[in-house]
Parts: C-alpha cells; sequence; structure tokens
C-alpha cells in the first residue's frame, strides 16, 4: 500500500474548509494537518467526528504567526497546501476592514514566505511535486452588468474591503511563483452554499430565521445576482486543480446556478413551506403564519453592493475534466435537510455573540416597507 501523503490545509474548520478536510480524507490518499484560528465562524462540532482520526492533526494557531506555520512545515513536511483561511464576510469587512488586511493580506503573505523558505530546501523531485493552493472568490473581479461571464482573464475591480483583501492576496500568490517560482494555483469560486455554512451567510440565514419566525432581510430590490455553487462540487474543483493543475495557473469555479437574491429566498422560503410548514414547527404554530413568505423584508442596500456574478468555468472543465455534480434544486434541499437534521451544531453556531454583533453593526440595514 502506497503511503499516504501529508497536506496542510489552513481555515479546515471553515465552511468550504471542513467540507474539503472530509473530502481528502474520504479520499483514502492523504493525511491532513489543519491549522485554524478558531474565529467565530469556526465551529467545534464540524469536525468533531475525526479526533480519533490517525490521519488527521489539528493545530489552533493563526496563519499570521510565522513561528508556528514555520514549525508546521518543518514537522510534517507537507506535498503541499490548501490555503483557505480567510475573513471572509462582506459586510463585516465593511466594519472592521482592518482584519481582512491582517488576515487575508498579512496571512497569505506569512502562508507564501514560509512556504517559499521550506520548498526551497526541498529535494528536486518534491520540489518538483510541490504545490501551493490558494483558493479566491470571484468578488476580486467586481461587478457584472446584465450579460457577460468572469473569466480567468478578467481584470480585478474590487469593490469592497473584502473583496480588495481577497485580490491583494490573489497578486501575492502570483507574484510568489513569478518571482521566486513556488508553485502556485489560484482558484476563484462563486458563491458556495451547503452544509456546516456559518450563519451569517445568505441561505444558512434565511433557513435558521425562518425556523424562528424572524425577518427574512433582502437587500434593496433582491435583484443582485450570484452564481451558486454546491460546497462539495467547489472541493471537487479545487481537489482537481491541486492534483493536475498547472503552477503558475487560475481556474475560476462556477456552478452555472444564477440566481436573483430575492428568487432565492423565495425557493428556500418554498421548500421550508414543504419540508417544516409552520404549523408543525412548535414556536410558530401560534403565529398565524402560513408561509414563510411573509417573514420577507426588504432592507436599505448595502454600500457598494455588486449586481451580479456568473462564472464562465469552461478551463476548468476543459483542462481538468470537471463538472458541478449537483444541481441547484437537489443542492438547496440537501442544506435545507443537512440544517434541519443538525440542531446542536446550528444551536452552536447561531448563540453567543452572533445576534448581538447583527444588532450593532448592521446600521445600514434599517428596514424599509416591505413590498
Amino acid at each position: 500500500m502506497a503511503l499516504k501523503e501529508t497536506l496542510l490545509v489552513t481555515g479546515g474548520k471553515g465552511f468550504i474548509g471542513t467540507n474539503l478536510v472530509k473530502l481528502l480524507l474520504n479520499s483514502g490518499k492523504y493525511q491532513v494537518v489543519n491549522l485554524d484560528a478558531l474565529t467565530y465562524a469556526a465551529n467545534p462540532l464540524s469536525l468533531a467526528d475525526l479526533d480519533q482520526n490517525s490521519d488527521y492533526v489539528f493545530v489552533k494557531g493563526s496563519i499570521t504567526d510565522r513561528e508556528l506555520v514555520s514549525s508546521l512545515f518543518k514537522q510534517y513536511q507537507p506535498v503541499g497546501v490548501f490555503h483557505l483561511a480567510a475573513e471572509s464576510h462582506v459586510d463585516r469587512s465593511i466594519v472592521h476592514a482592518e482584519d481582512f488586511v491582517q488576515t487575508n493580506v498579512i496571512g497569505t503573505f506569512t502562508m507564501l514566505e514560509a512556504a517559499r523558505v521550506y520548498w526551497n530546501d526541498l529535494p528536486a523531485d518534491r520540489r518538483k511535486s510541490f504545490r501551493f493552493l490558494h483558493v479566491s472568490t470571484d468578488e476580486v473581479f467586481g461587478s457584472l452588468g446584465l450579460d457577460g461571464y468572469f473569466t480567468e482573464e478578467t481584470p480585478y475591480a474590487p469593490n469592497s474591503p473584502y473583496s480588495a483583501s481577497k485580490a491583494s492576496s490573489d497578486h501575492f500568490v502570483r507574484a510568489f511563483h513569478h518571482t521566486y517560482g513556488l508553485p502556485t494555483i489560484i482558484t476563484n469560486c462563486s458563491n458556495n452554499y451547503g452544509p456546516y455554512q456559518f450563519p451569517e451567510k445568505l441561505i444558512p440565514l434565511m433557513i435558521m430565521n425562518a425556523l424562528s419566525g424572524k425577518p427574512l432581510p433582502v437587500y434593496g430590490d433582491g435583484s443582485n445576482v450570484r452564481d451558486w455553487l454546491y460546497v462539495e462540487d467547489h472541493c471537487r474543483a479545487v481537489k482537481a486543480a491541486f492534483e493536475m493543475g498547472m503552477p503558475g495557473e487560475v481556474y475560476v469555479i462556477g456552478g452555472n446556478n444564477e440566481q436573483k437574491n430575492l428568487n432565492l429566498v423565495h425557493k428556500i422560503c418554498d421548500v421550508l413551506d414543504e419540508v417544516a410548514p409552520p404549523e408543525e414547527i412548535s414556536q410558530l404554530r401560534d403565529s398565524g403564519l402560513k408561509s414563510y413568505r411573509e417573514l420577507i423584508r426588504f432592507v436599505t442596500d448595502r454600500p457598494g453592493h455588486d449586481h451580479r456574478y456568473a462564472i464562465d468555468a469552461a478551463k476548468i472543465q476543459r483542462e481538468l475534466g470537471w463538472q458541478p455534480q449537483v444541481g441547484f434544486e437537489a443542492g438547496l434541499r440537501r442544506t435545507i435537510d443537512w440544517y434541519l437534521s443538525n440542531p446542536k451544531w446550528v444551536d452552536q453556531a447561531s448563540g453567543g455573540s452572533f445576534g448581538d454583533w447583527l444588532q450593532q453593526n448592521y446600521a445600514w440595514r434599517a428596514e424599509k416597507e416591505s413590498k
């Protein structure tokens, strides 16, 4: 039996990271060292089933800690890095932009520099096979009009502190390849959804608010468009990019599932009406609520809100043979079923300071009259 290769994954207890770690371990090819700072969006329950897995090591720490990062390279001798650790919520970046600079820019630079030093000292054969896979976002490209798609050649035009910090990290990754020869690969993905996503994001927020009888806030008139990608499809794509992609290349990853925000919220409400009607939810039985759509409220739009994102994923499909496997309707049902089936995870994710943060920092979300 071939020895398993070791991978260093950053941010592996976050949403995408959790799903990626499970995919990598389930492949039977890898051991995973997971470096995560356990910030608010990382739920310890997400990977609790791996506590006794001999192929999995968890290390609590920050990607900005150069000494720690360097020691992990030295101790575990990974064949590559999946770099996912990042502050990722646009609304938080509007309020606390510096946090995004520290983690997304300084943290990525720290990872790159430690990887460069480690890679330089590897034997020639291991230098050739090493990869640094950087997971980024389509938000670095700015906003599209009514037509057109983002591709690997789309110029960068970030419009939020979050997307600006990710654009900067992308540029550092590219520069380390072209300056030092570090074998890096960048992926830019569209909006992910699926199990283990923290409830500040649109889909889980709508699900959890609805089941609690809380308002479902929709920015502006709900016409903003996003391309939705099921998280397991995204993880398969970045795994393919790591294993088969060429150093120095960029691959954009999308689900070919454009949805207006309001239409998406309607779909969530309709599925919930079917599988968890209000009259069957104890705290809603006496509310008179007939459909979760009644909870929709239009709120003041986010500053600098990009109108439309859409991805042309032809390159990764053509060169690496990746295709999304989960259609949007099926993926949405899977996601809703997962949140309904995991109340302990949901309670932990939605507790603590999350509700207080919403109240204190969403200053622009004053409700408008519902339409």
